[in-house]
């Protein structure tokens, strides 16, 4: 089977894209070449209840168990990846926020370019130039990870990442140099 996948097919399996290794997608993050853009972590379900608000975590949907742990996990992983401290930005919503802070990474910032705009597809266009502002006015040589949401990923870069997986993007033309899977 393997022979038939070919190289592409293996880092898919593996969570990559075609494209940088995964060491040098760390090398990547760690001297601020790149960006890591972040689906937050398991959260059970899809969009959020009816008459949810940003205020009150209790009416959206949020973080599982398993979704704590994933992004306590993630952020070891950064860490054994040799970064210990990075520039955080986060959606508002609280799964994102959770994700964020469960990282353990610095502080965190929350940025309105992150915010999601499931249902409402016309924003797309606007938010996603938002997000590319916030990328190109983030401190340079720093690692920096933005946690946000599958509709804002899927809109920038055309992947639809999985809870938890990260796409590095080049810092300057925002091109995709490849894919963390979350585990």
């Amino acid at each position: 089977m393997i022979r038939v996948l070919g190289l592409a097919g293996i880092l898919w399996l593996c969570g990559l894209s075609p494209g940088m290794a995964m060491p040098e997608l760390w090398q990547a993050l760690r001297s601020g070449e790149a960006v890591a853009l972040m689906r937050h972590a398991e959260a059970p379900g899809t969009g959020d209840p009816a008459g949810f608000r940003l205020d009150d975590c209790s009416t959206q949907r949020n973080l599982s168990a398993a979704g704590r742990d994933q992004a306590a996990r993630l952020g070891e992983r950064f860490r054994s990846n040799g970064i210990t401290g990075a520039e955080i930005r986060s959606s508002a919503w609280c799964r994102c926020r959770d994700t964020a802070s469960g990282l353990g990474l610095g502080p965190v910032q929350v940025a309105a370019p992150l915010n999601s705009f499931f249902g409402a597809s016309g924003r797309a266009e606007d938010a996603t130039a938002g997000l590319r502002q916030l990328i190109a006015g983030l401190p340079a040589g720093k690692p920096a990870v933005l946690v946000t949401h599958q509709v804002n990923i899927t809109a920038l870069t055309g992947i639809y990442p999985r809870s938890g997986e990260m796409v590095v993007l080049r810092r300057d033309g925002l091109a995709v140099l490849g894919r963390l899977a979350p585990d």
